[in-house]
């Protein structure tokens, strides 16, 4: 699909979305080319633009469309320890924008990582810790948990220290969590969030910044 230009505005591009996420007719891939017709610009701010249910659709949309890896969050040309963004939105009912950092971690195979390091960028995060987790495969649903009870054994020196998710307002935040995210596009994930096993009714989205 060719890229859409920017003199769309995000009030259509959101429009069109909320006509194919709503209708059974349009498949997932009708929605991932959609996202991937976008400038990064648009389509991040598309994202921004998500509200719970749009968020709760998607989800649901997408379960079972295409595999999403680690290397699609860390592409295979990044360096270890190299941060990438992902820029996001949430429908908690604060701190809803956001950012998930992740990178590879020294020693894996950049074409087959095993796992990958990453921690929750926003405003709060002196309040709320900064959310550290490790992401790993789902090899039964081809989706991506991103686990707030592991911690990783190191990270880039840029990044805040590591803080554990069962301390203080973090185990309010992060604690015991587990996210499930599904591929949208090329650039695009849309998660859920769980603790201990059951499913919250929380909901984000992402867009890979590869600027």
């Amino acid at each position: 699909m060719a890229e859409i230009a920017d003199t769309n505005t995000l009030d259509e591009v959101h429009e069109a979305f909320r006509r194919q996420v709503g209708d059974p007719a349009v498949g997932p891939g009708g929605i991932a080319a959609l996202f991937d017709g976008l400038s990064a610009e648009l389509r991040a701010a598309l994202v921004r633009r998500l509200g719970r249910r749009e968020q709760r659709d998607l989800y649901r949309k997408v379960e079972g469309y295409a595999p999403v890896g680690l290397t699609d969050l860390v592409p295979p040309g990044r360096a270890d320890l190299e941060e990438v963004r992902h820029l996001g939105l949430n429908t908690l009912p604060a701190f809803r924008v956001f950012e998930k950092r992740f990178c590879r971690l020294p020693g894996s195979d950049a074409a087959r990582p095993d796992r990958l390091a990453g921690y929750n960028f926003q405003t709060m995060a002196f309040v709320t810790g900064p959310g550290y987790f490790v992401a790993v495969e789902d090899e039964n649903t081809r989706e991506v948990l991103v686990d707030y009870n592991r911690l990783p054994e190191t990270h880039p020196a840029s990044w805040p220290a590591v803080r554990s998710n069962e301390r203080g307002l973090s185990r309010f935040v992060y604690g015991f969590m587990v996210d499930r995210l599904r591929r949208v596009s090329e650039h695009v994930t849309v998660g859920s969030a769980a603790r201990k096993g059951k499913e919250l009714g929380s909901y984000f989205a992402l867009t890979r910044d590869d600027g």
